[in-house]
């Protein structure tokens, strides 16, 4: 039964799912509102789940002196004040007439976020940049034809996106300038591309889906 219950669960709601989207009348309407909602409890319970195991991980990294431990440490201080802040405005927002959210503007939390977390998440991404740049090298190496193509299309949306495209291009009419070029290629084969892949994603999701709703994927379950 272990095995059975889940591919039951799994079935019911999949089923109910794809039968209120294009039925949307009673009884599916008000099932598929009841099962979003019990989604929403279990993502919560699963969030918890997640940062819990995450302070258990740097935890043991601490605990062990393994490498980079002392990172491990500043998550779970960072973690744990995060934590203390946010209650304590909420708790203190409760007892206000009206009632402040914790991440109003102007509460302790809202500092922490525009202040810690704002300059970490673009320093990320400011380091994510190189990475990018570094595949981007590795993959417009003009190997074969479509490669040539790709460093192509590349460099002539980089070029358009900057004023120097144009200036190099000013002598074309405005029609023909690089920004022009640059927008053609975003806008018709990139997008043209772009659609081919969401086609083929979804064709993905769709088969996927029907899998585990029909009981033949089955992998979640192996580890049981």
């Amino acid at each position: 039964m272990k095995r059975e219950i889940p591919l039951i669960i799994t079935f019911i709601a999949g089923t109910v799912f794809v039968v209120a989207y294009f039925v949307p009348h009673s009884p599916f309407n008000r099932a598929e509102s009841l099962f979003n909602d019990w989604f929403a409890i279990l993502a919560a319970f699963a969030i918890w789940l997640g940062a819990l195991n995450l302070l258990k991980i740097c935890a043991l990294k601490v605990s062990r002196r393994s490498k980079d431990w002392y990172l491990g440490f500043v998550i779970i201080v960072g973690f744990f004040v995060t934590v203390a802040v946010g209650a304590y405005d909420g708790v203190v927002g409760l007892s206000n007439v009206p009632a402040t959210a914790f991440r109003d503007p102007g509460t302790n939390f809202d500092w922490i976020y525009r202040n810690v977390y704002t300059p970490l998440s673009a320093t990320m991404f400011a380091m994510l940049a190189f990475f990018v740049a570094s595949a981007s090298y590795r993959a417009f190496r003009a190997r074969n034809f479509q490669a040539t193509l790709l460093l192509l299309a590349g460099f002539l949306v980089m070029l358009g996106r900057v004023p120097v495209g144009d200036l190099i291009t000013g002598f074309l009419p405005p029609a023909y300038q690089m920004s022009q070029w640059a927008t053609w290629i975003m806008d018709f084969p990139q997008t043209a591309g772009q659609r081919a892949i969401m086609i083929g994603i979804a064709l993905g999701i769709i088969s996927t889906s029907l899998r585990v709703i029909l009981g033949i994927e089955r992998s979640r379950l192996e580890g049981e």
